[in-house]
């Protein structure tokens, strides 16, 4: 099944999606990774929905990737006597370790973590943002704050905190529980939720030791603050909007999605834009104009792949919004502004031997017009080094690796094959120039240009660049 389109598409399974059926129904649409939020699944839940997924998988012949997005810590107030109270700007109400029920004057914040952290000046959105609270005292089990905006508040409602970096990492003991069974589940990307800094990814890369590829999400401020790093630490990133939305000016929120976006490509790691991109699909057929905007503004970026949640996972339209994505990002790129806007992003390349490569593999492809580039790629590394060039020459994975194929499926412009492991140099060619043919992206007559580390089996040494012709028996005719 080849895609018509270099940007990936992520929906996230759930009520309205869990069948295999329907599993099957939206990666013929268009899904290319499917997302399981820990959030609302258990394990034997998890399970159930890899296990269907790696059905169709082997029913389709085609490597889907599998994501799985840990809730992380998850902040809320105590409960109210009278489940609700009203409030008005500027009075002082308290958060507190009290565990009795809260009225208008105080409520528990059952974090002892955050009323360590806060401090004067500080905010505290709850719900969403709906009340906004600032800390004007704080004695460790007291944070007295003035209202700033909102007037209501009730039981569980979320804390959000834009200013407070807290000392704890982003693992809760459920996160801690449900990655050794994401991992037990042989997933391939593992979503970390409400990171801060870098030394949170460190727990996760120790427990996951290589068996799954890490995502950061960038929901926070603090995280936008030390972008680099955690970049650099990472092994793909999300833009979160809703929360940075949240903790963060809405009108700031499109110009860290570009600062994210294109810091990620510069460093050749996979970058998602996620949330809310067709949220009226949730309950009609067709998305407003400014979502479909939205959209293509992520593709237009050089996005890797671009998100669906509700709309896929509770919606009333899932295989309707797949498609709509679908349709919209291919025609974002066929629009004759799209590779001029791609190319003006471009990044310089680093000063190794993989990006040689790849850059010259991207210039020579595109003065040559050859059929396609042709990645050997065992661990990865060759193809995401040549994603990160954003060719307009379409890009063939082959990995002896199944778990790499699957991974890369996240990844711009990866049309990924598994394959056995190539004898030499010279069975690395043909096998790149047969299996071009048989997908469907050359044919005899044509050339390609193969890239892949030697010795093979390297990782990380992409250092081979090679021009095939293609004869008429489908190998190598050079």
């Amino acid at each position: 099944m080849r895609r018509n389109r270099r940007v990936k598409i992520l929906a996230t399974l759930g009520p309205a999606s869990s069948s295999e059926e329907m599993i099957r129904s939206l990666h013929e649409a268009g899904a290319d990774v499917f997302r399981i939020n820990m959030s609302h699944a258990d394990h034997d839940l998890m399970r159930d929905l890899v296990a269907r997924i790696r059905k169709v998988e082997a029913e389709l012949g085609r490597p889907i990737g599998i994501l799985a997005d840990l809730q992380g810590p998850k902040l809320r107030v105590g409960k109210f006597a009278e489940g609700k109270v009203s409030l008005s700007l500027g009075q002082t109400f308290t958060l507190d370790d009290n565990p009795e029920p809260g009225d208008a004057n105080r409520v528990q914040l059952p974090h002892p973590e955050i009323l360590e952290a806060v401090e004067v000046g500080h905010r505290l959105l709850i719900d969403d943002g709906r009340l906004q609270l600032e800390c004007v005292a704080t004695d460790n089990r007291h944070i007295e704050c003035k209202v700033v905006a909102g007037d209501k508040i009730s039981d569980r409602k979320g804390v959000s905190l834009p200013d407070t970096t807290l000392a704890t990492g982003a693992l809760t003991d459920k996160d801690r529980k449900d990655l050794d069974a994401v991992l037990a589940a042989d997933v391939d990307w593992v979503a970390l939720s409400f990171i801060q800094r870098p030394d949170d990814l460190a727990e996760a890369r120790k427990i996951a030791r290589g068996r799954a590829f890490l995502l950061s999400k960038i929901e926070k401020p603090q995280a936008v603050e030390r972008l680099d790093e955690i970049i650099e630490l990472s092994d793909a990133i999300m833009v979160a909007r809703g929360d940075l939305g949240v903790e963060l000016p809405l009108e700031a929120v499109p110009g860290i999605q570009k600062r994210i976006t294109r810091a990620a490509r510069k460093a050749g790691k996979p970058v998602v834009v996620a949330t809310q991109m067709l949220e009226s699909m949730i309950s009609a057929p067709v998305p407003t104009r400014a979502e479909v905007s939205d959209v293509s503004i992520a593709v237009y970026e050089g996005a890797d792949a671009i998100m669906l949640s509700a709309e896929s996972a509770a919606g009333q339209y899932p295989i309707e919004s797949v498609s709509m994505m679908d349709r919209i990002a291919q025609r974002v790129e066929k629009d004759p502004l799209y590779p001029g806007i791609i190319f003006a992003q471009r990044p310089e390349p680093e000063p190794t031997g993989a990006d040689a490569v790849s850059l010259a593999a991207r210039q020579m492809a595109e003065t040559l017009g050859v059929a396609a580039i042709v990645t050997y790629t065992a661990t990865g590394t060759t193809g995401l080094r040549t994603a990160r060039e954003r060719p307009q020459i379409p890009i063939l994975a082959l990995s002896p690796v199944l778990g790499t194929a699957r991974r890369l499926s996240l990844v711009w412009g990866m049309h990924c094959v598994v394959t056995e492991d190539a004898q030499d140099l010279d069975d690395m060619v043909d096998r790149a120039c047969r299996i071009a043919v048989e997908e469907k992206y050359a044919k005899s007559g044509e050339r390609v240009i193969v890239t892949a580390g030697v010795p093979l089996r390297t990782p990380g040494a992409t250092n081979m660049l090679r021009i095939a012709y293609i004869g008429s028996d489908g190998l190598s005719a050079v």
